[in-house]
């Protein structure tokens, strides 16, 4: 689907409100359900959102996490996904870059919260844009949530209402951790 609607789809009784032609297509919810995007898009609030897919390092990081988190998915009863479909809110779904389920089958958007969201920093992201999406999935009621900046080599996770810089990131009371310097170590920069 494109972002621009065709002539005959916008007018006085269309579904469709264009805040700006270039940035932002307004559409319900089931047909952006229905709709499959290149790469995948947030909706917030009626609003089709273009996210930054990041870069080699942005890239590089998620895979990684994956992995670690892979590994031990049966030794800590969880399943591993990224860039899955999370509905935060009536209005919103998000896409974070990791997320972390229990173990048992799951709906194509989850709509129960995550035991660890992840959000990887890209080079395009903005700080407020990334605050917004983290305060989503706390409002969800995702007790932790994790942003990782492949830049500056640094992390931090939210527990309750504050943000803790650490070089190991943990899920408080599970043994859910990430040691950032293992992974930051398995990036090949030029």
């Amino acid at each position: 689907m494109s972002l621009v609607a065709p002539r005959s789809l916008v007018g006085p009784n269309s579904c469709y409100r264009f805040k700006s032609m270039a940035t932002a297509l307004h559409i319900p919810l089931h047909e952006y359900l229905e709709t499959s995007y290149r790469p995948d898009r947030e909706y917030v609030d009626g609003e089709i959102r273009e996210r930054n897919v990041g870069k080699y390092e942005h890239a590089r990081v998620q895979a990684l996490l994956a992995r670690w988190f892979g590994n031990h998915e049966h030794e800590w009863g969880v399943q591993v996904v990224t860039e899955q479909r999370v509905r935060v809110s009536a209005t919103r779904i998000r896409i974070p870059d990791v997320a972390l389920l229990p173990l048992n089958a799951q709906p194509d958007v989850i709509v129960e919260p995550p035991l660890l969201v992840i959000e990887i920093l890209s080079p395009d992201d903005s700080y407020s844009d990334t605050q917004e999406r983290a305060q989503d999935y706390r409002t969800m009621g995702v007790e932790t949530v994790w942003i990782i900046d492949p830049k500056t080599r640094t992390g931090r996770m939210c527990r309750g209402a504050e943000w803790v810089e650490a070089a190991r990131l943990e899920v408080s009371g599970t043994p859910l951790y990430v040691s950032l310097p293992d992974i930051f170590s398995q990036l090949m920069t030029a």
